[in-house]
């Protein structure tokens, strides 16, 4: 009994910590990628509307 709570001291508390900091920055990545695909629209927009 006492392996199994030092195994989950051990292991479990860093895969919650880093399963629950994934859940909170997966919205900011579909953010900025929402962010990166429009300026890269604009960018093509600039250089169509210079030749």
């Amino acid at each position: 009994m006492e392996e199994r709570a030092r195994l989950t001291a051990t292991y479990g508390f860093p895969m919650v910590v880093a399963f629950y900091l994934l859940v909170r920055l997966e919205k900011r990545l579909t953010e900025l990628t929402s962010a990166i695909n429009q300026m890269c629209n604009c960018v093509e927009r600039m250089e169509v509307t210079k030749k």
